[in-house]
């Protein structure tokens, strides 16, 4: 974020939304900075913030899939895909009748490995459809962005 910031200077707003979109991070760090360390408008940080988390999703979904079905076509790789193919089959039943919400809460969820980036590996791995997964990721990552806001605002307060 300190990379961010020297290129933006003090436009805590622009990190807020651009950092929001780098995996790892994501809005993990930049609801809490923006809220914390810069100052800023909570209800503009939660916006930013997942504005920016969600801006590379719908490529992500595109390439995870394009990933899948270019890995597919390389016999050297059929273990690789197999492996693959094998645990998402094994794991599916426990998406079959609550997929949809079991990926909310999973990019909900605001701890490292989980997010917008990995649910949308997640959701190009189980087989969802582009607009499945766009409903879910979005909706998974507004839940974490809320979640992100009120806690950053209640450690403001008792901070």
């Amino acid at each position: 974020m300190q990379l961010l910031e020297a290129w933006f200077g003090n436009s805590h707003a622009l990190v807020v939304l651009i950092g929001s979109a780098i995996p790892i991070t994501e809005m993990r760090a930049t609801i809490p900075a923006g809220i914390l360390v810069w100052g800023l408008n909570p209800w503009l940080v939660m916006l930013l913030g997942f504005v920016g988390a969600l801006l590379p999703v719908p490529f992500l979904l595109l390439f995870f899939s394009s990933v899948l079905k270019w890995l597919h076509q390389f016999p050297s790789l059929k273990g690789l895909t197999q492996f693959i193919d094998n645990k998402i089959q094994k794991n599916v039943h426990h998406f079959e009748k609550s997929s949809e919400a079991a990926l909310i809460i999973f990019v909900a969820i605001p701890l490292p490995g989980t997010g917008l980036w990995t649910g949308s590996a997640v959701a190009s791995f189980l087989g969802f459809k582009f607009w499945r997964s766009f409903a879910c990721v979005a909706a998974g990552g507004a839940l974490s962005a809320i979640v992100l806001t009120v806690l950053s605002v209640f450690f403001s307060a008792v901070l």
